[in-house]
């Protein structure tokens, strides 16, 4: 058994006082999980400390909440772990997570020596009461914007659909989401745009765009890629990655929709996947990214696009003027980086080095579900890159990271 200080933020509605931080001990085995210190403090020394939780072996998503300022859930958490990694944090920033990621700011004085561990309810959810958040108001409703069942094809069999195993290894990853909403706290779009989508609820639409049986891929794609707030809102930070406990990688099922939305070649009001493939060909062509042909490679690619830009090409290229002129007037830029085309390419054969790689990329052009992977054995005793992504791509033994 080991003594540890929880620094758990507080909030009672009823009380009419705003949010503050309460610090208490507990008694616990390291193995133990920090819910397991909540439960203890709240059985033991405040029964009005609220705590969502079900199942306690990572299975239900109920007890999501923020630990040392990162997303996870309380009961896949040991608080062993925790400890050493408040004090860590302590010992390379000179600070807890409560004073370097929360406004409110608490009092010291604990009675046990060791940092305290730090508590939050879960980010962008409204809190109803001290842990517990509204995920109605934002998990759930954005959850329900992406339409997720099945909508299949023709009038529905007698009994069940049937489908070839392997037509399902694709969607596994995002199938193994136990909406927890972690993925949600930390979205750093959410905390830019609330209007976004969000992480968890594009996962879910990538469950059934990636089905078979589904018969409306399309409809689903467009309406993502046409909405300001969808697929192209994210801004690539991998905190859901980060946060995730079963290891969907919102992200990337995020990025598939994307794949699969420009593959089909829908093109989205926002020019999202005309940005994604400026990226793609500026860097093919110099290796680095020159930001000064970027406005341009997307409102007006190519050639074409040049001689004959479009009435919103013009104008954004226009509008990028402003923040040009300030990079320029604030030095952040030369002028040789701020005149499209001038940026340098890699020294060398630097440059034939990252066109050998798009070359790779197009001859073995396979979707990777990083969720699906071969046995161990094999992959180790075959280290060469062809070979193990075919493997791991063929691969339908299924297994959770």
């Amino acid at each position: 058994m080991a003594d540890y200080t929880i620094k758990v933020r507080r909030y009672q509605p009823e009380s009419g006082e705003p949010a503050y931080w309460e610090e208490f001990n507990v008694e616990l085995d390291p193995s133990l999980s920090v819910l397991d210190g909540l439960l203890q403090t709240k059985d033991r020394k405040d029964g009005s400390l609220a705590v969502r939780c079900s199942c306690r072996a990572a299975i239900c998503g109920s007890c999501g909440m923020k630990i040392n300022g990162q997303s996870t859930l309380g009961c896949k958490t040991q608080i062993g772990e925790a400890q050493a990694q408040a004090d860590k944090m302590a010992a390379a920033t000179g600070t807890t997570a409560d004073v370097a990621s929360s406004p409110i700011r608490g009092v010291g004085g604990s009675e046990a020596s060791s940092v305290p561990i730090v508590i939050e309810p879960m980010g962008n959810q409204p809190v109803i009461k001290d842990l517990v958040t509204d995920m109605e108001s934002t998990h759930w409703e954005k959850f329900r914007r992406v339409t997720p069942w099945l909508l299949p094809h023709g009038e529905a069999p007698e009994r069940e659909y049937i489908v070839e195993p392997e037509s399902m290894i694709d969607i596994t990853q995002s199938m193994a989401c136990i909406q927890c909403g972690a993925c949600v706290s930390s979205c750093l779009s959410m905390e830019a745009d609330p209007l976004f989508i969000g992480p968890a609820a594009l996962a879910k639409a990538y469950r059934f765009v990636g089905d078979p049986r589904d018969a409306e891929t399309a409809e689903r794609l467009t309406d993502l890629a046409h909405d300001p707030h969808g697929i192209y809102d994210c801004t690539h930070c991998f905190s859901c990655i980060d946060a995730c406990p079963k290891g969907v990688a919102p992200m990337d099922q995020i990025m598939r929709l994307r794949r699969k939305a420009g593959e089909a070649g829908i093109e989205d009001p926002n020019s999202g996947h005309s940005h994604e493939m400026a990226f793609v060909k500026i860097i093919e062509k110099k290796g680095t990214l020159d930001e000064a042909m970027l406005v341009q490679e997307s409102y007006a690619p190519g050639l074409l696009g040049k001689l004959m830009p479009s009435k919103r090409g013009i104008k954004e290229t226009i509008g990028s003027l402003p923040t040009i002129l300030r990079a320029l007037a604030r030095r952040k830029v030369g002028i040789n980086k701020a005149i499209p085309g001038t940026h340098h390419k890699l020294p060398g054969g630097a440059q034939d080095e990252v066109k050998a790689i798009y070359k790779h990329a197009e001859a073995h052009n396979e979707e990777f579900n990083l969720y699906i992977k071969g046995e161990e054995g094999e992959l180790a005793d075959e280290p060469d890159i062809e070979k193990g992504a075919e493997r791991s791509t063929s691969s339908t033994n299924a297994e959770a990271k």
